[in-house]
């Protein structure tokens, strides 16, 4: 655990003496205070349940959200309870407010990948919707090392855990047909008249 802080440091360091700059301070604030408490992602949930063609999209993404936060934020914060990286170095000026919470892993991170995850998934046919949500996902995470509020292990640990989240859902939905159910999809229903006049 202590090479593994180390290494953390090392990196956080790096970023703050030689990527860290006036111009994109005010932007990697507003990245992280886009995805605070998932908000980005809600509002794009959301929006997607207003559409048939995206509703099953938006209900996949928001499911998986939540899962990210059961076990992420609820569950594994509070059990390893890793103090966060300004908290330990307490000679950096932050450019975001403090956050209260435990450090690992980072919930960011976690609601970022499983809201892109699944938006991949369950949008095949617009791909361009997956992928625009992944490069998000990615600039939140940095953002977060960035304003020295997580550790790199916590925001990989984050973005692997939000992977598996919305792997996990996208499949869900998909193989017990609530992906077509919520979608309206007319081949689906009339499949299942089929099946229910046989």
């Amino acid at each position: 655990m202590e090479l593994i802080q180390s290494i953390d440091f090392q990196i956080l360091d790096f970023l703050q003496e030689h990527v860290r700059n006036a111009f994109l301070d005010p932007i990697m604030a507003g990245l992280s205070y886009m995805g605070e408490a998932g908000a980005c992602w809600i509002l794009i949930g959301i929006i997607l349940l207003f559409f048939r063609r995206t509703r099953a999209a938006g209900a996949c993404l928001l499911t998986a959200l939540a899962l990210g936060y059961l076990v992420g934020d609820i569950c594994i914060k509070n059990f390893v309870t890793r103090p966060r990286p300004f908290m330990i170095n307490t000679g950096v000026d932050l450019a975001v407010h403090a956050p209260t919470s435990h450090s690992f892993p980072s919930g960011h991170s976690t609601a970022a990948f499983a809201s892109a995850t699944s938006l991949i998934i369950m949008l095949r046919d617009k791909k361009w919707i997956g992928f625009s949500a992944l490069a998000l996902a990615a600039l939140i995470a940095f953002s977060r090392l960035y304003n020295y509020v997580h550790f790199p292990s916590d925001v990989l640990f984050g973005m692997l855990l939000g992977t598996v989240c919305g792997l996990v859902v996208a499949l869900i939905f998909k193989k017990t047909g609530l992906e077509k159910r919520l979608s309206g999809d007319l081949k689906y229903k009339s499949e299942e008249r089929e099946k229910k006049g046989n």
